[in-house]
């Protein structure tokens, strides 16, 4: 049966989009949360967000400057025990 995974994108972003990119790979339900400051992505992080978005991953972020879907941070944690698995980076 496929988990819920919520990654919420914290210190270790680059790390962390990785990581996200790879959960995918058990077929699992993968949902990405960058948390806080502006994401500036290098060219690896650019690839990591493209291919989650291609496999339909949501990105959220509390943050208006980036360009994700946005929540707040209060909606954020209401969301989490949904998830079966939170993986915080």
């Amino acid at each position: 049966m496929a988990k819920k995974i919520a990654v919420l994108v914290r210190d270790r972003r680059q790390e962390a989009l990785r990581m996200a990119v790879g959960l995918t790979l058990a077929d699992d339900e993968v949902n990405v949360f960058i948390m806080d400051e502006k994401l500036e992505p290098d060219e690896e992080m650019a690839l990591n967000l493209e291919t989650l978005g291609d496999l339909d991953c949501k990105i959220f972020s509390n943050n208006p400057e980036n360009k994700f879907e946005r929540m707040t941070t209060e909606e954020i944690a209401r969301a989490l025990p949904n998830y079966d698995v939170v993986i915080p980076y």
